[in-house]
């Protein structure tokens, strides 16, 4: 207790005076009493002090202020005082009650400290929801500043459509007291000073306080609680809608949920399943497959499209897809699976189905393209081995074909092609093709020839950009030599006995079809016994391979077969084995032809006559007086009488010189006349006055095969007689 008086003189002070500020009462009386204020204050206070003394009212211990003492050791510490106007003889004095409340600061100063702390938004209220404290969790969740809330209503924070009733249950509160935990199962909202809500839960508690009831709340957004909220529920609908049968297991396999689909598919009701060892959805033959699946969940693998058989509670099986993953606790621990489960009896169905139907079709694909390929016939005395292989991707149908055409006269035509494409057009366009390159090569036309006529069928088929590869070689073993032309196709190899293997030298052209091309050709010489190697792109082409590089090794290849293997059977089969080791494995056909030439004739004659009369006979005595000496003089009437008959037309339709060749094998005899003139000579049918047009008729009756064949310089007529 402090007297003094209204000059702020020091009169009385007590006991505990003197303990609080550390003064001896002599040091304090009759001194001014800011000896006990803080400097900084003296000047307000001495204001203060002269309004005192004119209103003079009793001030209330704690009202409001924010005062200070000053102890005399010069520390300061916080304290409320009352002040009592003393009316006496001397004068007006003033009592001054001055309490300590450093203690007090502090509990408020860790209270404030602990509101700071808090994890949520702190408002506390009075029981006229008057805002009295907030933290700054609260200005960071609701956007207002601190002094924006204090003494404003709590209503302030909560949407006007609730307010009316927010007033109410405050009421209601302040009456009941109790506790309120967090999340008690209200739906409740917060309003931000930028008229935005969210939803927010709220812990209410009561607070005695000598000032009256206070309520603190604590307040939390749950904004994105809410929204896990309604994704969990919108995965849940999506789940129990699903078409896809949807479950969950334990780690030792027994079932913690069953969606509507699941029961569908299985004909188990949830409360059937649920609780129950997912073996009971397994044959008895495939329970080890459901501990396999549960041993590889446990090692955290996920199982994608796991295609299996299960069993529903009719007995029935069905064939699923089942795709599971492992779920984890979380510590992220494995602790269970789920599994979605996708019935594929119809795909299963529709996939026999369609493997039965490519099976057909494919037969079918493959009947007609080798009823379009043929089977070449077999050529006395030209040794052949061919290969075929459709791809084994598709429906197996290509465009690859090949052929040996007998020329007459000995000679023989090779043909081999590649249309370019699959499927039934491709297969189409090579059967027309190989039908006209047959009947082209049966005219005897040179190779550049058929090529140029070709070229044209392929512009007239009118499918739009399709190109076709060919090669056509014809052969003359009594020439030793070969003609051919290529139109874009790969090259022709020569397996030579003791030489090995070389590639044919022969012009490039581009491939039939390209249109506006005049083909070139070129011979060579090949000695008898050789072979002659033809394919397709199927045999060498393979993905991320190098063209030259795959011929290369189908030279090694050959170069091998033909010193390992006794004949061209086990050559081909040593080849195909060594550029295709895996036979289901090639997407193109493939296609390997192997020709041998044969020996050279037995013997040869040729003589050079002029285009005169006197050639027949001089024709005629040479071909008799040849096949006398070759031992073969019961052929040669009728070869006189031929050869006059052909010498005749080429004397009086032709130019000379006129070349006739003899040649004979150990089976034949063949003679060929050649003119200059390019006129092939017709049969016809003469007239019974007529003297000529019946030559023809007779070579055709008496050799076993006759024709004629065109050439660079004219014609040559050829005829063979069997020995």
């Amino acid at each position: 207790m402090v007297i003094v008086d209204d000059r702020g003189t020091i009169k009385l002070v007590n006991a505990q005076t003197e303990a609080l500020f550390g003064y001896r009462r002599d040091e304090l009386l009759g001194h001014p009493v800011e000896v006990l204020i803080p400097s900084r204050f003296h000047a307000h206070h001495a204001t203060h002090r002269d309004g005192y003394a004119t209103t003079r009212q009793v001030r209330p211990m704690g009202a409001g202020l924010e005062l200070h003492g000053l102890r005399k050791d010069g520390s300061e510490f916080p304290v409320e005082i009352s002040l009592s106007p003393l009316e006496t003889a001397d004068g007006l004095l003033v009592s001054a009650a001055v309490r300590d409340v450093s203690e007090r600061k502090a509990a408020e100063e860790r209270f404030r400290a602990l509101l700071e702390a808090a994890p949520d938004a702190m408002v506390i209220v009075d029981d006229r929801g008057t805002i009295k404290l907030v933290n700054a969790q609260t200005e960071a969740l609701f956007g207002y500043r601190r002094d924006e809330l204090l003494g404003r209503p709590v209503e302030l924070l909560v949407p006007k459509r609730f307010q009316t009733h927010h007033t109410r249950h405050r009421d209601g509160y302040a009456a009941t007291r109790q506790v309120r935990p967090m999340g008690a199962g209200l739906e409740l909202h917060g309003l931000r000073k930028d008229g935005s809500e969210f939803p927010v839960e709220i812990s209410l508690s009561p607070l005695e306080t000598a000032d009256g009831l206070l309520v603190s709340a604590a307040v939390r957004d749950v904004s994105e609680r809410k929204a896990a909220e309604a994704r969990i529920t919108e995965l849940a609908a999506l789940v129990e809608s699903s078409q896809d049968a949807i479950l969950a297991k334990t780690l030792d396999g027994r079932i913690t949920y069953w969606n509507t689909a699941a029961q569908r598919l299985y004909g188990y009701t949830s409360e059937e399943a649920v609780g129950q060892h997912v073996s009971m959805l397994a044959t008895p033959e495939r329970k080890d497959e459901i501990v396999q699946l549960l041993e590889r969940l446990q090692q955290d693998e996920k199982i994608e499209h796991f295609e299996t058989l299960r069993v529903t509670s009719t007995g029935a099986m069905l064939d699923v897809d089942v795709t599971l993953w492992p779920t984890r606790d979380a510590a992220g621990t494995v602790v269970g699976a789920c599994a979605i489960v996708r019935d594929i009896s119809d795909r299963k169905r529709a996939e026999a189905e369609l493997t039965e139907l490519y099976r057909q079709q494919k037969h079918i694909a493959l009947t007609l393209q080798r009823s379009l390929m043929g089977t070449p016939p077999a050529i006395p005395g030209l040794a052949a081995a061919s290969r075929y292989r459709p791809a084994t991707q598709g429906a197996g149908v290509g465009g690859d074909w090949f052929d040996l055409i007998p020329l007459g006269a000995g000679r023989v035509g090779v043909l081999i092609g590649d249309v370019m494409g699959r499927g039934l057009e491709a297969a189409s366009v090579m059967g027309q093709l190989r039908s006209a390159a047959h009947a082209l090569a049966k005219t005897g036309m040179q190779p550049r020839q058929l090529m140029q006529a070709l070229d044209a069928v392929v512009a007239d088929l009118d499918v739009p950009d399709q190109l076709v590869t060919c090669c056509y070689l014809v052969i003359a073993p009594d020439a030793g030599s070969v003609t051919l032309c290529s139109a874009g196709h790969l090259p022709t190899l020569v397996a030579t006995p003791g030489g090995g293997v070389s590639r044919l030298s022969t012009p490039v052209n581009a491939p039939l079809g390209v249109g506006d091309i005049l083909y070139q050709q070129s011979s060579a010489a090949i000695p008898p016994g050789a072979a002659l190697v033809l394919y397709t792109d199927g045999l060498v082409e393979t993905p991320g391979s190098d063209i030259e590089y795959q011929i290369d090794k189908l030279t090694t290849a050959l170069d091998n077969a033909f010193t390992l293997s006794s004949g061209l059977e086990d050559a081909a089969d040593h080849v195909l084995a060594a550029l295709l080791p895996d036979a289901e494995g090639h997407d193109d056909d493939v296609t390997l032809l192997l020709a041998q030439l044969p020996a050279a004739p037995l013997d040869i004659a040729f003589t050079e006559l002029p285009a005169t009369a006197s050639a027949v006979f001089a024709g005629r005595s040479f071909a008799v007086e040849t096949l006398t000496s070759w031992g073969c003089a019961h052929k040669a009437e009728d070869a006189r009488l031929l050869v006059s008959e052909v010498l005749t037309n080429a004397v009086q339709h032709a130019e000379g010189p006129v070349a006739l060749h003899l040649r004979r094998t150990a089976t034949e005899l063949a003679v060929e006349i050649s003119d200059l003139s390019p006129h092939l000579p017709q049969p016809r049918l003469a007239d019974q006055d007529e003297e000529s047009g019946r030559g023809l008729i007779l070579v055709d009756t008496l050799a076993d095969n006759w024709g004629v064949r065109p050439d660079e310089q004219g014609k040559t007529t050829w005829f063979v007689l069997r020995l």
